[in-house]
């Protein structure tokens, strides 16, 4: 199965999808958005991802938030969200850069407004993962979507994908923690496999939040064709994904690392022609280690097995002892089968 987001292809047969997720960690300024759009371009990322939030559309001013936000997140975002001119500057510097813009809309109302940005697909959020009645609408708009499924039950991830199978739309899933950051073990990378079986025709990923690069790779291995990461210009800008977020060095890093993971996932075992010469001098052949005179019988004290690869293999050795030797064999020199005759 697979899906296209843009120009790129993304399935079991495409490179991985990497999306540098900028979240809010631009604190509402629009050139540092541009300046995380340039460096997810130079980093080599295939998308830079931002949100766009209209907060009296998606929740109550005074709601319990967890311990790593400093204030409400409502009075967060109205201070830090981009408005939708910014999202549209956006999107025209990174047609121009050469980076595909993805936004999350965390509410019906701001999906509609992305729409005029022609946005290549629809990122969902774990909050939004369950909300039904939003993504049947969202889903109305025609564009693929990618749901991340931290917080949710198999049976919540089964009801989604169910209610999205029967429209006519294209989706993915993330494998995700909604920790921020995570403890390793709650990440449960094995559970990425186990998505194709539970999800099939569906593209697999994984979103993760832990504050460095090494759950990615893990993630890649086991199968995950979309990564998403946060990003941030500077590790000390306070903000409520800084502590999951990696710089710019780290993202570069992470594609060049998921790049190099891929070109070695094959499941063949063959002699590469690079093993070939190496094998010529590494494996052992049948050598003497005495001088034979010509029609003594060959001992097993007269042979053992050295480099270079290119006589009688070792595994021959056997074979040899009891022969004759028609020959004067010196003394380390590599055997040849012209060199002995089975006794009679």
């Amino acid at each position: 199965y697979s899906m296209k987001i843009s120009n790129k292809s993304i399935g079991n047969n495409f490179q991985c999808f990497i999306i540098a997720e900028g979240c809010d960690n631009h604190m509402g300024d629009l050139e540092v958005a541009r300046e995380m759009s340039l460096r997810a371009k130079l980093s080599g990322a295939d998308a830079i991802k931002f949100q766009h939030h209209l907060p009296d559309e998606e929740m109550l001013k005074n709601i319990h938030l967890s311990d790593n936000f400093e204030e409400p997140l409502y009075d967060f975002l109205l201070k830090n969200a981009l408005k939708i001119d910014d999202h549209i500057a956006l999107k025209s510097f990174c047609d121009e850069i050469g980076i595909i813009y993805l936004c999350t809309p965390f509410s019906y109302k701001a999906a509609c407004e992305l729409m005029d940005l022609d946005v290549p697909c629809f990122k969902i959020g774990s909050g939004e993962m369950t909300d039904i009645p939003s993504l049947k609408k969202i889903a109305d708009l025609g564009k693929p979507m990618i749901l991340s499924t931290g917080m949710s039950t198999i049976e919540e991830i089964k009801l989604t994908y169910n209610e999205l199978k029967a429209l006519d739309v294209e989706f993915a899933l993330l494998n995700c923690v909604s920790e921020y950051p995570p403890v390793y073990e709650d990440v449960n990378l094995g559970f990425i496999p186990k998505m194709y079986d539970l999800f099939p025709n569906v593209v697999i990923g994984h979103s993760d939040h832990t504050p460095d690069i090494y759950t990615c790779f893990g993630a890649v291995t086991l199968g995950a064709k979309i990564i998403e990461k946060h990003v941030i210009i500077d590790k000390r800008t306070p903000g409520p994904d800084q502590s999951v977020s990696i710089d710019f060095t780290d993202l570069k890093q992470l594609v060049d690392g998921v790049r190099k993971i891929e070109a070695s996932l094959g499941a063949e075992k063959i002699i590469h022609d690079k093993e070939k010469q190496i094998r010529e001098w590494a494996f052992r052949s049948v050598v003497a280690v005495r001088n034979i005179p010509e029609g003594q019988k060959i001992t097993e004290d007269d042979l053992w097995t050295k480099r270079p690869g290119t006589g009688i293999p070792s595994k021959e050795m056997p074979k040899i002892i009891g022969c004759i030797a028609k020959r004067d064999i010196q003394q380390n020199t590599l055997l040849t089968y012209s060199d002995y005759e089975k006794k009679n």
